[in-house]
């Protein structure tokens, strides 16, 4: 099995980062090949600093390297140093219905976050990444579940392409974890964490303890002491019993019965210490990396030169099957 998925260079990788994907990225590799690109050309569909662009790609591979994804295992790469992504989308453009690509509630809800920037590239966005799915010929796609509307659209175009130029592609599916897929906002748990909503509303890996500790601290909760799992009335101590029980690797009903007649502070404070010592290993192996540059640069060539191959031999295929060479 091949399994594909592409993280975006925007900056700190935070929890729901992690446990909605990178989580399962690095139990995937030890039973399918595994394809990592940092998808780069989406990343640019949104206002940023070129500058800003190589710092976070760097930071991208280090935080795989130091949470465990093996380079021997995996092909890390940088997706724009692949020119066949590019390609590939617009060829897929010209038989992907423009009908479908309105109805992405991804790309209304980004127009709304960046209503001074609503480009072509953003509404194209699901394109390319059907382009990135099908260029290495993915059988399945690690996702969280706000893109599991971009998979059913790559299966849609991929049906289509099969139709009018004869089987290319096999179907693949996305993997959504059952517990982890979406985590929330600490200080919103209506929304879905994100850097963009604020500092307060997110937790990174690479936070220190004395952030840690002020976030978790600080977390909106619910009214009431019990801490009882029930994401409609209480989804502030819902959303912690979920960060808990995943990074704890404790079953939620446990975690109710160890902190049964505890009130919140008590409980938090122990996800506090859980989290500080979770995250130290990661963080000193990433500081490590940090200052080793032609190492991480060589792992990203060494992948390039073999996701280079798989492109250039698909690319070939779809090109003759459409009649381009």
């Amino acid at each position: 099995m091949r399994v594909l998925s592409g993280v975006q260079p925007t900056g700190t990788i935070h929890i729901g980062n992690y446990l909605g994907a990178i989580k399962q990225f690095i139990e995937l590799q030890k039973k399918a090949e595994c394809i990592f690109p940092i998808v780069d050309l989406h990343a640019i569909t949104i206002p940023y600093s070129p500058k800003d662009l190589k710092k976070n790609i760097f930071d991208v591979v280090t935080t795989y390297l130091a949470l465990g994804i093996d380079p021997s295992k995996s092909i890390i790469f940088v997706q724009s140093q692949i020119k066949e992504h590019s390609e590939l989308c617009w060829l897929l453009n010209t038989i992907t219905p423009f009908a479908e690509l309105k109805r992405m509630t991804q790309f209304k809800e980004k127009s709304k976050e960046h209503s001074k920037n609503v480009n072509v590239g953003l509404f194209n966005y699901p394109v390319l990444m059907a382009a990135d799915i099908l260029l290495y010929r993915t059988d399945a796609i690690p996702v969280g579940k706000d893109q599991s509307q971009h998979i059913e659209l790559c299966r849609l175009i991929a049906r289509k392409f099969n139709q009018t130029f004869g089987k290319t592609f096999d179907l693949p599916h996305g993997i959504i974890p059952k517990t982890g897929a979406k985590i929330m906002s600490l200080a919103d748990p209506s929304k879905k964490m994100s850097k963009s909503l604020g500092e307060q509303h997110y937790l990174a890996l690479s936070d220190p303890p004395a952030v840690i500790r002020k976030k978790i601290m600080s977390a909106k909760t619910d009214t009431g002491k019990n801490i009882k799992y029930n994401i409609k009335k209480k989804a502030g101590i819902s959303n912690l019993l979920t960060i808990y029980s995943l990074f704890g690797e404790k079953s939620i009903k446990d975690l109710e019965k160890k902190f049964a007649g505890k009130g919140y502070a008590d409980f938090k404070k122990s996800l506090v210490n859980l989290l500080i010592r979770k995250f130290e290993p990661f963080q000193k192996k990433k500081k490590e990396l940090q200052t080793r540059k032609s190492y991480v640069e060589e792992i990203l060539n060494r992948s390039r030169k073999k996701a280079q191959v798989i492109a250039s031999s698909t690319m070939r295929e779809i090109k003759q099957n459409m009649g381009l060479i």
